[in-house]
């Protein structure tokens, strides 16, 4: 039955790796289950039902991914726009966590209509395929950056942007010690090395105050969703600012999810000849539907996860891999404390190291012809820099489709292309 569904043969996989796999990203992402409510009920929204419309849209979107595009990649709630959410739309522009939810309810469909019309893979491949071998290797930097700075080993600093955290504070000892021994795991070849480093370092961390143990009963029902579900604002929908609102979730979604199914596709080998992602209009189904859906119980925008490279660095590369993570949101809802107490520190190292991973894919770059070599440089580089996928992808197009323009190479420049590259020029001035 398993092998029928996800052909785990032809795709020179088995069940354990992909069950490993599933695990991982799971354990990887699992952050979100504490973090989104954390942010979003800034808002004055209710923190437990939160939990539970977290862990429900990433299950359902999650499912999509798994039994539709057999997909190894998990979804849930976007960090990055559930801070948009929260603090410039309610906090910042004065609207109502219900205006919030509408204008991501609104984006659900436009998403789901656009997917359904083929427009949104017109999109993704549109994206040179230079600059796609990029996105993976600029996510790996940006997701280790994550990694180093959940941990506190990477800080703000005022005078630097960046510096370097307290190196005897006991989490950045934590997630130091579980890069080194997740790396030797590694370089030994021992299977699950990310998913033992996770594990190593949340035991590690009881003894000095990293890892919290839960209190009380472990298991407990689901929180009730009744706060938070389906609670819409309609009567503002043609305003100017939900034009603003809706336009900004569309922008930063719509490349997040293109430039992590492009990027860990790459690293996975999963990209065809033309670098085109497999099964690609039932992917961007999952996380327009979870988009939905999670609108509806209460959360903000659903997108593709970047953790779900530490599962196809495990092997990972059927959908029986992300239905083990859907599997494991579900037993989540039941278990929520004790999935919560996984530590930022103990997922470091796998951060750190899916983005050595991910840096692969620049090998298959050609550094002799600067107009496809510059553009992936800029792509790299804006990503970590700028927080954000999705700016990373708009100038590395914009530099490939100027260099090209400017040097005569019209005709690696599709009308798409200009299309997408005037769209984000307007995009500068909105």
């Amino acid at each position: 039955m398993v092998e029928k569904i996800f052909k785990l043969k032809e795709n020179k996989t088995s069940v354990k790796t992909e069950v490993l796999a599933g695990i991982t990203t799971f354990m990887t992402m699992a952050y979100i289950l504490a973090v989104n409510p954390d942010i979003l009920s800034a808002t004055g929204m209710d923190k437990n039902a939160l939990f539970t419309a977290t862990a429900l849209s990433a299950l359902v979107a999650t499912l999509v991914m798994a039994l539709v595009a057999k997909l190894p990649f998990a979804l849930a709630p976007g960090m990055g726009l559930n801070a948009f959410f929260a603090f410039t739309v309610v906090l910042g522009m004065g609207h109502s966590w219900q205006f919030a939810l509408t204008a991501v309810f609104l984006e659900g469909i436009i998403f789901l209509l656009l997917t359904a019309f083929n427009i949104r893979e017109l999109i993704v491949n549109a994206i040179p395929l230079s600059v796609k071998h990029a996105v993976s290797a600029g996510i790996g930097l940006f997701i280790a950056f994550i990694g180093l700075q959940n941990a506190g080993v990477v800080v703000n600093n005022d005078a630097t942007l960046v510096g370097l955290g307290n190196m005897g504070s006991p989490a950045v000892l934590i997630a130091l010690g579980g890069i080194v021994l997740t790396a030797v795991l590694l370089a030994l070849k021992v299977k699950g090395a990310l998913l033992i480093g996770i594990f190593a370092a949340t035991i590690a961390g009881l003894p000095v105050g990293v890892t919290h143990m839960p209190e009380g009963n472990l298991v407990t029902a689901p929180p009730s969703l009744s706060p938070i579900f389906f609670k819409f604002e309609f009567s503002e929908i043609f305003t100017l600012d939900m034009l603003i609102v809706l336009f900004t979730f569309l922008f930063v979604d719509m490349f997040d999810t293109v430039g992590t199914l492009v990027g860990v596709s790459a690293k996975a080998g999963m990209l065809d000849k033309e670098g085109r992602v497999p099964r690609v209009k039932q992917a961007l189904f999952a996380d327009s539907i979870g988009t939905t859906v999670g609108a509806i119980l209460g959360t903000s925008t659903v997108t593709t996860y970047v953790e779900s490279a530490s599962g196809v660095a495990e092997g990972g590369k059927t959908g029986l891999t992300s239905l083990t993570t859907a599997g494991l949101f579900l037993v989540a809802l039941f278990f929520a404390p004790l999935f919560t107490m996984v530590p930022p520190a103990a997922t470091t190292a796998a951060l750190v190291l899916v983005g050595f991973f991910m840096m692969s894919p620049i090998l298959k770059i050609d550094f002799e012809d600067f107009t496809e070599a510059i553009p992936a440089f800029i792509t790299i580089l804006v990503m970590p820099l700028t927080y954000s996928i999705a700016e990373g992808i708009v100038f590395g197009m914009l530099s490939y489709v100027l260099l090209k323009l400017l040097t005569g190479k019209v005709k690696d420049v599709s009308v798409v292309m200009i299309v997408l590259a005037a769209l984000f020029i307007l995009k500068f001035f909105i």
